[in-house]
């Protein structure tokens, strides 16, 4: 009797076991697919700051250069040349019905 009783016990420790590691499992495949999503926004973000580094090199060894004068006087500043039509969007006044 002792025999089948700690068989079972036995059997139950091991399932209980199984169940655990199953869980577990889970568990660890979420925080991977988490860790994934979180990897993939960070490697974005460096690649925009890589481009926006660039973009900044370019202008610093050109800055006497009058093209970039002048997209920096519009990018940066608002300015516009003489005779340019400035046109500004504002995506808060569109209705949706486009």
């Amino acid at each position: 009797m002792k025999l089948k009783r700690s068989k079972l016990t036995t059997k139950l420790i091991v399932f209980a076991l199984i169940i655990y590691a199953a869980g577990a499992l889970i568990s660890l495949q979420a925080l991977s697919e988490e860790a994934r999503q979180i990897n993939t926004e960070l490697e974005k973000q460096v690649s925009e700051t890589e481009i926006d580094n660039a973009n900044l090199e370019y202008a610093i060894e050109n800055h006497d250069d009058p093209d970039v004068i002048a997209d920096i006087a519009r990018s940066y500043l608002g300015l516009a040349l003489h005779g340019e039509v400035v046109v500004y969007d504002d995506p808060s006044e569109q209705d949706g019905n486009d």
